[in-house]
């Protein structure tokens, strides 16, 4: 067999040297790589996994991110160019349907999945080997170590063998994150390494990423430790204190006799979400435990997941009022939300005053994530931005349009004080 020679060092970001060392000695079972936008380490995990597949013969690799339609383009599309650059794509061969790819000499795998669809890890069809490296992109996106333990045990059983997980993702921005967290625990086997774009050889990044990152350090300097340098930023500027993530039990579910659900739209990039929900008005207290979401998740597709829910009146954002009627003729009950000026203000801090806000963040993952991270930004002086962020909210609008009749007074057309009031 041959192979055309390529430096690994034209491919492997200096950051990286030390650790490409470490995991080749077998030295670690967990890799975390966290850091910001431009690190390169998902190029540089994406090498590791193909060498390790070229140097160990049985060896195979199960590649996750949360969402199926997240493949393609993310981790799929990395290894595309990954081994392209490495100069073997004539011993490779690349499937979408199932999304996999074949080292041709030997048959071995690199297999895709998502977690969003649990059944599937039953269906993955090695052929040969074991799989010896898993890689979670975008861990943040995951409900916890929980998630990621069930999905690894299920993957890790058998034969006593070397294994590898890799982790990476780009710190959130709040310390609560259970991301952030669990990165921190000190655990044998466990190595966290942290990269970011100024440790790339310029020439690899482009002017244009150059000039983006400047401006942005310029005009929002939290802004840019966060995207481009990968810290965790969080300033105390959370909006909301009182949540609590916890599993809400089937017990506790069975009892909950004031039910209201929200939907919020997705549009392109953004996703879907609907959330399920438990309002306790006495003693002021909010319990999430049932959600769903995703990208492109059309209409006809949503229903079909949500059906089981039209038990109670689902109130949807009324800027979509094709889509409200459409699920109307599906036999959905929904009616859209009443907007007007200041609604969105009121409602959050509507939310902000409630005692608690129970999430299962294993049934709701982005709710979760959203709830913990979503906080007031600031201008390039530091001056606080007297208004909500309109991103990363699609499940606080959901749970805002559920529960507008609650709220005391109607949100819409309500003039409410600024987010820094």
């Amino acid at each position: 067999m041959i192979f055309v020679k390529v430096r690994l060092s034209d491919l492997i970001a200096p950051a990286f040297f030390d650790l490409h060392g470490e995991i080749k000695k077998d030295a670690h079972r967990e890799v975390w790589l966290k850091g910001g936008r431009g690190s390169t380490k998902s190029t540089f995990i994406s090498i590791q996994i193909v060498l390790g597949i070229i140097r160990d013969q049985d060896a195979n690799a199960l590649i996750m991110r949360r969402y199926q339609n997240e493949l393609r383009d993310t981790v799929y599309g990395q290894f595309e160019w990954t081994i392209s650059r490495m100069g073997v794509g004539d011993y490779f061969k690349f499937q979408v349907s199932p999304m996999q790819i074949i080292y041709l000499p030997t048959g071995q795998k690199i297999v895709f999945k998502a977690a969003d669809n649990p059944r599937k890890m039953k269906s993955i069809n090695l052929g040969r080997g074991y799989i010896k490296y898993a890689w979670f992109e975008e861990l943040d996106q995951f409900t916890g170590m929980e998630e990621i333990r069930n999905i690894l045990q299920s993957l890790f059983r058998g034969e006593d063998k070397q294994r590898i997980s890799f982790f990476s993702y780009n710190p959130p921005k709040s310390g609560r994150s259970w991301v952030n967290q669990e990165s921190k625990v000190p655990r044998p086997g466990r190595r966290v390494h942290h990269s970011d774009y100024l440790a790339v050889p310029p020439e690899w990044l482009g002017e244009r990423f150059l000039a983006d990152a400047a401006h942005l350090e310029k005009v929002n300097e939290t802004a840019y430790r966060h995207e481009y340098l990968g810290e965790e930023v969080g300033t105390g500027l959370e909006v909301f204190n009182n949540v609590e993530l916890r599993p809400v039990g089937q017990d506790e579910i069975n009892v909950f006799d004031q039910i209201r659900q929200g939907l919020d739209f997705g549009y392109a990039v953004d996703p879907l979400c609907f959330v399920r929900m438990h309002y306790d008005r006495t003693r002021r207290r909010l319990y999430l435990f049932r959600e769903i979401s995703g990208l492109n998740l059309f209409n006809r597709e949503f229903w079909e997941k949500a059906q089981r829910y039209n038990d109670a009146v689902t109130v949807a954002d009324s800027a979509e009022p094709k889509s409200v009627d459409e699920l109307k003729s599906f036999g959905m009950r929904v009616r859209g939300a009443r907007k007007g000026p200041g609604s969105v203000e009121f409602g959050i801090k509507f939310l902000q005053d409630l005692e608690q806000i129970v999430i299962d963040p294993v049934k709701c993952p982005l709710a979760a994530r959203e709830f913990i991270n979503y906080a007031l930004e600031t201008d390039r002086s530091g001056t606080i931005i007297s208004r909500f962020p309109d991103k990363d909210n699609h499940s606080i609008d959901a749970v805002r349009y559920a529960l507008e009749s609650d709220m005391g007074r109607r949100a819409a057309g309500m003039q409410a004080k600024p987010a820094g009031w």
